[in-house]
C-alpha cells in the first residue's frame, strides 16, 4: 500500500510542475519590450517629425509613416535609412497610435521610446512609459 501512495503521489507532484510551467510560459507573452518610433516616407527613410504632425496644415502628411521597431533606438538622424525589420502606420492612424500609447494627434519626435506589452498585441494598455528623445 505505501508503493501505491508514493506513486500517486509522484503522479500528482508531476502534475502539478507540469500545470506550474504551463501558467509560467502563459506569463512570458507578457514581457514588457522598449519599440522606438520614428516618422520617414514609405522607404524607411527619416524625415522631420513635422511631417507626421496631423495638426499642421502647412506640412501636409500624404506618403510618410511612422515606423517602430524594438531594434530602434534614439539618435538616428534625418535623412538616414531605418534599421530593416520595422513596421509602419499612416501618420494619422489614430487606433495605431493608440495601440502603442502616443498621442492620438500632433507630433511624435524622432526616437521616442515607448514600452508596450508584447503578450497583449503590443498594445500600451494603460502600462506605456514615455521616454522623449531626439
Amino acid at each position: 500500500m505505501n508503493r501505491r501512495m508514493s506513486s500517486r503521489s509522484v503522479s500528482l507532484t508531476s502534475t502539478f510542475l507540469l500545470l506550474a510551467a504551463g501558467g509560467a510560459a502563459a506569463c512570458d507573452n507578457d514581457e514588457y519590450v522598449d519599440q522606438g518610433f520614428y516618422c520617414a516616407d514609405a522607404n524607411g527613410v527619416i524625415v522631420d517629425e513635422d511631417y507626421c504632425d496631423d495638426d499642421d496644415s502647412y506640412h501636409p502628411g500624404a506618403g510618410f509613416f511612422i515606423w517602430h521597431s524594438s531594434g530602434y533606438s534614439r539618435g538616428y538622424p534625418v535623412g538616414s535609412k531605418l534599421p530593416a525589420g520595422g513596421n509602419k502606420f499612416a501618420y494619422n492612424d489614430v487606433a495605431s497610435r493608440s495601440k502603442f500609447g502616443l498621442p492620438t494627434t500632433g507630433k511624435i519626435s524622432n526616437g521616442t521610446i515607448k514600452t508596450s506589452v508584447v503578450g497583449k498585441g503590443g498594445s500600451g494598455s494603460g502600462k506605456s512609459s514615455s521616454k522623449s528623445g531626439g
